[in-house]
């Protein structure tokens, strides 16, 4: 049990062996925190509809993510903001609009792996 901290040494353990496997998984606690945050921003509903829309149709504007998610400009704003001081989005400004683009490579393939399952088309207006 090489792998077992100090301050958990001294507790029994049923399988010393997977218990170090354990640990040896878990890895840094710091990594482990970054990456419960990066979740916890897919956890809401709004914001993974932000980030699936920003995913697949590339850098969009808040009224035209606002139309394509269903959310107000308001709600959209105020997403963008956590998304973007979590550096997930970044905005370009181009003149007088805001296009928001999805930076965060980290977050591509489990975007991705939301939209694989996604079999049925959503009925929608032919654009």
């Amino acid at each position: 049990m090489h792998l077992v901290p100090a301050d958990r040494a001294g507790h029994r353990t049923i399988d010393g062996h997977r218990v170090c496997e354990a640990i040896a998984a878990i890895g840094d606690p710091a990594h482990v925190r970054s990456w419960a945050e990066r979740f916890s921003l897919l956890a809401d509903p709004g914001r993974l509809a932000l980030l699936l829309a920003l995913h697949r149709a590339g850098a969009l504007a808040v009224s035209d993510l606002a139309v394509a998610t269903g959310m107000r400009d308001t709600a959209v704003s105020q997403a963008l903001r956590l998304l973007r001081t979590a550096g997930v989005v970044t905005g370009d400004k181009d003149g007088r609009v805001v296009r928001y683009r999805l930076v965060d490579e980290s977050m591509r393939p489990l975007l991705d792996e939301c939209v694989a399952g996604e079999h049925n088309e959503p009925s929608a207006a032919v654009c």
